[in-house]
């Protein structure tokens, strides 16, 4: 079998002119310095596999809190109660349903019911020639409910009219990411990726608990609000630190990881959901893990590329000489010397001061990447979002079809891993978000004649969707340097909330055509795929440590060619 061995080349593509041309070539060499040690110490070996396992702990409540909503705010299905025919004993379904209530989009009409004729005003019989379908008036007598779910639509009350309310919920919920997302990327900047994640689990845990005893509607409104803000960043700061750790070869391997941790976990929120009917008692279920999040003070190291950007040498040197004991793996001293001489040269020609950059200095170099990459994110999220919220909406049960598109996200994120390695990241990107959108067509073209060819084509959407989405978010933290990473991340997937805002509201184009947010989803798809292959390409190259880097990525910058030799 081949064997990595501890050595990178550096291979310009083309010969570059200019200080930033100089300055990019010096980073990327010594920055390739700290891959050559990883590499040597094992770039996806024991301590990486055992961090990675504890990273699973963010991600999987993540991917619970993002949209916990859909089933703790879902609407339960209803229709009026009729108090001449209903009693203690009768159900949502019953003969005389047929000349009390009207149909409504194939199901009873949940707001409204036949008026008892003016004449019998008072009348106690359940006879039809007491209701006079001609005229309809709204539920007074209170409703009855299908199934036993207990949401707190049906504990608060809140139907017909008041509806928007639950809609209200997945909107707050995005507005708290919009909030949370860049705050955390900015702190996890600022004070590593570790603290964030110990703080924003904890924190959430507390908000999600005292959500499940809130009295009211505007009391858990408040706390879904402060839940997102505190804790929507537990996902990008799990994703950065897991690619933080290991080695150029392997950031494929390791994102997928990650991602195949979130769609298992939002296909067992699913099945979850479905066995606890009452949304107290799920949030419980689902919140008391975070408390968890406290091993990590002992557990997880922080990011080394963390430590060196912030010159805490010290500690990055005794968590590389930790990697290569876990490892079983020699790592010379003068290796890390050497690492360290480079990284304050680094450090000491940045322009940022203290280790950080201005938001103006990043914007004057990456203002138009950064413009783009924000609207790369709102159609991402648009059209994930969306097409889970509407899963709930297809026929069957609302907790299988969700779990599918849970399921369904395990083959795209394997579908992008393999179109990266192949096509490179920007034709991977474009490549999904086209098939997603032609998709989505095919969808609305078929509904009608061919309900179940629909079905499988609405969930390979949501597969290649949750393939482009993957893709992103691996992109997206490879094209900013390092002391702005997480930071920019964040703002992009903050901007991208908007999308998340959006698409709960979308439903209500059903009412002027069936299929509109398809089309929707799909102009923004299609528009995306053209847009996406400005970007520029990333596959196997160092990450940019300096803005110079970055900047140069447009141009060209230098591969990390491993060399190899046989075993």
């Amino acid at each position: 079998m081949p064997k990595l061995q501890p050595t990178l080349e550096v291979v310009p593509e083309k010969p570059e002119t200019g200080l930033d041309s100089a300055e990019t070539k010096k980073s990327a060499g010594e920055e390739s310095q700290l891959d050559a040690i990883i590499i040597e110490i094992g770039q996806f070996g024991r301590f990486q596999i055992f961090n990675y396992l504890l990273l699973c702990l963010p991600i999987i409540c993540n991917a619970f809190y993002s949209i916990s909503f859909v089933f703790t705010a879902g609407d339960v299905l209803h229709r009026c109660n009729i108090p001449q025919c209903d009693g203690l004993g009768t159900s949502y379904d019953e003969p005389f349903l047929n000349f009390t209530i009207p149909h409504r989009h194939g199901n009873w009409d949940q707001c409204q019911h036949y008026a008892v004729r003016s004449d019998l005003v008072g009348a106690t019989t359940c006879n039809a020639s007491n209701f006079d379908p001609g005229q309809r008036v709204s539920c007074e007598a209170g409703f009855k409910l299908k199934s036993d779910d207990n949401t707190i639509a049906s504990e608060f009350g809140i139907f017909c009219a008041d509806q928007w309310k639950l809609s209200l919920v997945g909107t707050v919920n995005n507005i708290g990411q919009f909030v949370g997302i860049p705050l955390g990327g900015y702190l996890a900047d600022r004070y590593g990726r570790k603290f964030i994640l110990v703080a924003a689990g904890i924190l959430s845990s507390f908000a999600g608990l005292a959500r499940s005893h809130a009295p009211e509607y505007y009391s858990f409104l408040s706390l879904e609000f402060l839940d997102m803000a505190v804790g929507s960043t537990l996902f990008p700061t799990a994703f950065l630190l897991a690619v933080e750790l290991v080695g150029p070869q392997h950031r494929v391997v390791a994102a997928t990881m990650i991602s195949l941790t979130y769609g298992l976990a939002e296909a067992f929120m699913g099945y979850l959901a479905n066995y606890l009917r009452d949304w107290r008692v799920l949030l419980r279920v689902l919140y008391t893990p975070a408390l968890l999040h406290l091993i990590f003070i002992c557990l997880l190291p922080e990011s080394v590329r963390w430590l060196l950007s912030q010159s805490k040498e010290l500690d990055a040197k005794a968590t590389l000489r930790r990697v290569a004991r876990v490892n079983r793996k020699e790592l010379p001293e003068h290796k890390l010397n050497e690492l360290i001489r480079s990284n304050r040269r680094l450090v000491a020609q940045s322009s940022a001061p203290g280790g950080h950059y201005s938001v103006r200095q990043i914007f004057q170099a990456l203002g138009c990447r950064t413009a783009l990459c924000c609207f790369v994110w709102f159609t991402h999220t648009l059209i994930a979002l969306g097409l889970s919220l509407n899963s709930t909406q297809l026929s069957g049960s609302k907790f299988e079809n969700f779990s599918m598109t849970g399921f369904m996200q395990l083959p795209g994120i394997l579908m992008a891993t393999t179109l990266m390695n192949w096509i490179g990241r920007r034709w991977a990107l474009s490549s999904c978000q086209f098939t997603c959108a032609a998709l989505l067509l095919a969808v609305a073209a078929t509904d009608e004649a061919f309900p179940l060819t629909s079905s499988i084509l609405y969930f390979l959407a949501k597969m290649t969707s949750t393939g482009s989405f993957m893709i992103l978010y691996f992109f997206t933290s490879e094209i900013f340097p390092t002391n702005c990473r997480n930071s920019m991340l964040s703002f992009c997937s903050s901007v991208g909330r908007f999308g998340s805002m959006l698409a709960p509201q979308t439903t209500l184009l059903i009412v002027h055509y069936q299929y509109a947010p398809h089309l929707l989803f799909a102009l923004f798809g299609f528009t995306c795929s053209g847009l996406a292959l400005f970007f520029p390409e990333t596959t196997n190259k160092v990450l940019p440590t300096t803005l110079a880097e970055a900047r140069a990525l447009d141009k060209s910058i230098p591969k990390t060619k491993v060399a190899k030799s046989s075993a």
